[in-house]
C-alpha cells in the first residue's frame, strides 16, 4: 500500500472546460496529461515524483475510461523504453522518475529513443532531486539532455505554468520529432495553486489501436547506417524545428522593464526564489511586478541565441541564475556574447554559490551582491552599505545549540534487528567488509550500528562487493540489498553476477514486502493482494532460479538470535558460492497504516482487542544503555530517577512504542539484562479478563505486603 491515498483528490481530474482546478503540482501534472490526450504513462517512484505515481495508480478508473494505459514500471529504464510506442505511432506517451539516479538508469533507453526520434509526443517528467532535501548524489539532469540531444523544459513553479509546460512539451516533441524532458523540483511538485481546466481528451490513437495497425520505419531504428544519419538529422532538422517552436510559442518569458542597465537570466524553476529575493530588496511587489528585467528560461535546452542577445541589448551586466554545477547555461551564453562581439558583462557564479541549492537566503545574498556591484543606485542605502547583511542582522548558528539528528530507522522497523545481529556477529568473528545499498537499510551506516562502507546504486550492493571475491581471502564480505532494489536491478546485476562468478560472499536481502523507501508501493514480492498488479512472488524462488544453492529464509527478523545464528553460519560454512539470506518482516510504517485504523475501529465498536506494551523495570535496569547501542529505536530513551543513590539515567520506553519487541529480543540475544518486560493492554475486557485481573491484583498485593512486612526499617531498630 502506498504512503497515502489520493482517491478523493483524483476526482478533480474529471473537471471539464472552464472549471477551476485547485490542488498541488503533482495533481496538476496528471490533469495536464489527460487534457493533452496522453495514450500511455509509465514510471518508477522516487522523490519528488513518488506521489505522481500514486496519483496515477489511484486514477486508473479515469484512465481506463479514456483508454489510457498505465504501468508501474520495473525501473526507470523500463519506463523510458515504454516510450518506444511513440517512435512509429502518433501516440502521446509520458514517463516519470526521480533524477538523476533515475536518469542514470534510463540513459541507455533514452539515448536510443533520442537517436531514432519519435512520431508521437514523448515526454519525460523527471523529479529534479537536487538540494538540501535530497537523499542522493548531487547532480543535474541537464547533462543528459545535452548528451542525448533531448529538449529540456524547466517551468516556473506555479500551476498554470506547469500545465502549459506539459502541453508545450508534447507539441515541441511532435514538432521536432524529439523526446522532451520536463524537470520539476520538490517545490514545484508540491506547490499549491489554481488553473482553469480543459476537457480530458481521449487519445486519437490508443495503444490497442496501434496493435491493430502495425508500422515500421527502418529509418527510425538505431542501427547503422540509419544511426549515423540520426546525428545529422538532430542538428539539421530537429534542432532548428525546436528553436522555431520555442520562439514562436514564446515558451521563454520576459518580465520587468524593457530596458535597464542590468538584467537577470534565470531557469524557470528559480523564478519564485528570484522574485521573493527582489521583493525583500524592494525591487518587486507581491504580484511579481519588478523593476529588474528578467529573462525566464522555461526551456533551458536548447537555448535561443536571438532571444538572449536581444535581452542583453543596452545592458551593462547580466546575471545568470543557474543552480548547480557545471554552469552549462552560463557557458553557452558567454559563448553567444563572445561570438556576437557584445560588450555586456555576463556574471553568475561570481555572486552565487558554485554548487548547492539556491535557497531563499542564498538567492537574496547573491542578488544583493550582484546589484551592489553593478547597479547600486537601485538599492536602498541600508542594503547598499558595505559589511552589512541584506537583512540587517546576523543569522545565528543553530548548529551550536541544536544537536544533530542523523536519519535513522523508524520506530519498530524490522530492519533494525538485522543490523543488531550483524553487530553481534562481528563481536564474535571480527570486522567484515560490508557493502550497503540504496533503501531504508542504508540507515545502518549511521549510529548506533555504523555498518557499511559503500553504496553504488539501487540493487548494486552485492555487485559492489564482487571485487572482494578473492580465493586468498580468509574472510567473507557481507552485502545488503533491499527487496525494492532486488527487483529493480539486483536480481541480475547482483545475484546473477554472484552466481556466474562463483562469488563466495554473504548476501542479505532485506525483504519488508514493499518498495518502502519510496512510499510503500507494492512490488512483485508484496504479500498483499493487488487488483491491478501481480504480487506474492517469493524472492527466495527467484534467487533459487538464478542458481543459488546456499539459501536461508528468515520470516521474522525480530528473532535476533536466529538472525545472528544464520549470519554466523553463512560466514563460517565450508560451502562455496554465494550465501543468500532472505530476511523478511513487514515494514512497520505500512503495517501501522494498515492495522491501526482497523484496531481503532474495533475498539470503538466494543470488540475485545489486546495490544502489547513494552517497558523497562527501573529497579533492574543498570543504566549502561547497551540496549540502545544495539537497538537505537527512537522510542527507547533515558529517564532520570528521583533516587539519590542512582546517578545514571535508566532506559525508558516512551508512548511511541509500537510493540514490536525488538528491544527485548536484542537484550536477550546480547545477554544484556532482564529489565525489559511486556504487558498486554486489554481493550473492552470481558468477564474472564476482569476475573483474571482481580486474581492477579490480589496475588501481587499479597506478595507486596509480605515483602514490606519483612523489610528492616529504622522504627524496628
Amino acid at each position: 500500500m502506498a504512503e497515502r491515498s489520493f482517491a478523493k483528490e483524483v476526482e478533480k481530474l474529471r473537471l471539464g472546460d472552464g472549471e477551476e482546478f485547485a490542488g498541488e503540482g503533482i495533481l496538476a501534472i496528471t490533469k495536464a496529461l489527460l487534457q493533452c490526450g496522453v495514450g500511455y504513462v509509465g514510471g518508477y517512484q522516487g522523490a519528488p515524483i513518488s506521489h505522481l505515481m500514486d496519483v496515477l495508480a489511484d486514477a486508473q478508473d479515469i484512465l481506463g475510461e479514456l483508454g489510457v494505459h498505465f504501468e508501474a514500471s520495473a525501473s526507470e529504464a523500463t519506463a523510458t523504453a515504454m516510450l518506444a510506442a511513440s517512435v512509429h505511432y502518433p501516440i502521446r506517451g509520458a514517463a516519470t522518475f526521480k533524477s538523476t539516479v533515475g536518469t542514470n538508469v534510463a540513459s541507455d533507453a533514452l539515448a536510443n529513443l533520442a537517436s531514432g526520434g519519435v512520431t508521437g509526443g514523448a515526454l519525460l517528467i523527471v523529479g529534479e532531486d537536487y538540494g538540501e532535501g535530497s537523499s542522493i548524489m548531487q547532480e543535474r539532469s541537464h547533462a543528459f539532455a545535452m548528451k542525448s540531444q533531448v529538449w529540456l523544459l524547466d517551468p516556473r513553479p506555479n500551476l498554470p505554468s506547469i500545465v502549459k509546460a506539459v502541453e508545450d512539451g508534447f507539441e515541441l516533441s511532435e514538432a521536432s520529432n524529439t523526446p522532451v524532458m520536463m524537470e520539476v523540483r520538490i517545490r514545484c511538485c508540491h506547490v499549491h495553486g489554481k488553473f482553469i481546466a480543459k476537457d480530458n481528451r481521449r487519445p486519437a490513437m490508443t495503444v490497442a489501436d496501434a496493435l491493430e495497425q502495425p508500422r515500421r520505419d527502418t529509418g527510425r531504428i538505431v542501427l547503422p547506417p540509419a544511426s549515423f544519419l540520426h546525428e545529422k538529422e538532430k542538428i539539421s532538422k530537429r534542432w532548428p524545428a525546436a528553436v522555431d517552436f520555442i520562439k514562436s510559442r514564446r515558451i521563454n518569458e520576459f518580465f520587468g522593464r524593457d530596458h535597464g542597465a542590468v538584467g537577470i537570466v534565470l531557469q524557470g524553476g528559480m523564478y519564485n526564489a528570484v522574485i521573493r529575493a527582489l521583493q525583500r530588496l524592494g525591487l518587486a511587489d507581491a504580484y511579481g511586478e519588478t523593476d529588474i528585467p528578467l529573462y525566464v528560461l522555461n526551456a533551458v535546452y536548447p537555448l535561443i541565441d536571438d532571444e538572449f542577445l536581444g535581452f542583453c541589448e543596452g545592458k551593462d551586466a547580466v546575471l545568470v541564475v543557474e543552480e548547480g554545477q557545471p554552469n552549462y547555461i552560463e557557458q553557452a551564453f558567454a559563448s553567444m556574447l563572445h561570438k556576437a562581439g557584445r560588450g555586456t558583462r555576463l556574471v553568475g557564479k561570481e555572486h552565487l554559490p558554485m554548487a548547492g541549492e539556491y535557497t531563499g537566503q542564498v538567492m537574496l545574498d547573491g542578488l544583493s551582491s550582484f546589484l551592489r556591484a553593478e547597479a547600486p543606485m537601485l538599492l536602498s542605502a541600508e542594503i547598499r552599505a558595505p559589511n552589512k547583511t541584506t537583512h540587517g542582522e546576523e543569522i545565528p548558528d543553530i548548529s551550536r545549540v541544536v544537536p544533530g539528528r542523523p536519519p535513522g530507522f523508524c520506530i519498530g522497523c524490522p530492519e533494525r534487528p538485522i543490523f543488531a545481529a550483524t553487530k553481534l556477529v562481528e563481536q564474535e568473528l571480527g570486522k567484515h567488509h560490508i557493502a550497503s545499498d540504496i533503501g531504508c537499510h542504508l540507515f545502518s551506516i549511521m549510529p548506533p550500528f555504523e555498518l557499511g562502507a559503500t553504496t553504488m546504486g539501487y540493487g548494486l550492493g552485492p555487485a559492489s562487493a564482487s571485487a572482494f571475491n578473492s580465493p586468498d581471502a580468509k574472510r567473507r564480505s557481507i552485502s545488503f540489498v533491499g527487496d525494492g532494489g532486488f527487483w529493480h536491478n539486483g536480481l541480475t546485476s547482483s545475484i546473477g553476477n554472484a552466481v556466474f562468478n562463483k562469488n563466495d560472499g554473504v548476501i542479505v536481502i532485506v525483504d519488508n514486502f514493499y518498495s518502502a523507501a519510496t512510499g510503500g508501493q507494492d512490488i512483485l514480492s508484496s504479500r498483499a493482494g493487488n487488483k491491478t498488479k501481480s504480487t506474492k512472488h517469493p524472492i527466495s524462488k527467484a534467487v533459487e532460479g538464478m542458481g543459488v544453492k546456499w539459501l536461508r529464509h528468515i520470516d521474522r527478523t525480530y528473532d535476533v538470535g536466529k538472525m545472528q545464528d544464520t549470519l554466523r553460519e553463512a560466514l563460517t560454512t565450508d560451502e562455496k558460492g554465494p550465501k543468500v539470506i532472505v530476511a523478511s518482516s513487514e515494514c512497520m510504517l505500512n503495517k501501522q497504516r494498515r492495522e491501526k485504523p482497523l484496531v481503532d475501529q474495533a475498539i470503538k465498536g466494543g470488540t475485545r482487542v489486546v495490544k502489547p506494551k513494552f517497558g523497562v523495570d527501573e529497579d533492574i535496569c543498570t543504566g549502561d544503555h547497551a540496549c540502545m547501542r544495539l537497538s537505537g529505536c527512537p522510542s527507547l530513551s533515558v529517564k532520570s530517577l528521583d533516587d539519590p543513590l542512582r546517578d545514571d539515567p535508566v532506559a525508558h520506553i516512551d508512548q511511541n512504542c509500537v510493540g514490536c519487541g525488538n528491544c527485548g529480543e536484542v537484550a536477550d540475544a546480547a545477554i544484556l539484562c532482564p529489565s525489559f518486560y511486556r504487558a498486554d493492554v486489554v481493550h473492552n475486557p470481558g468477564r474472564w479478563d476482569r476475573f483474571l485481573e482481580g486474581v492477579r491484583s490480589s496475588l501481587i498485593g499479597f506478595l507486596q505486603r509480605r515483602r514490606e512486612n519483612r523489610r528492616l526499617t529504622f522504627a524496628d531498630a
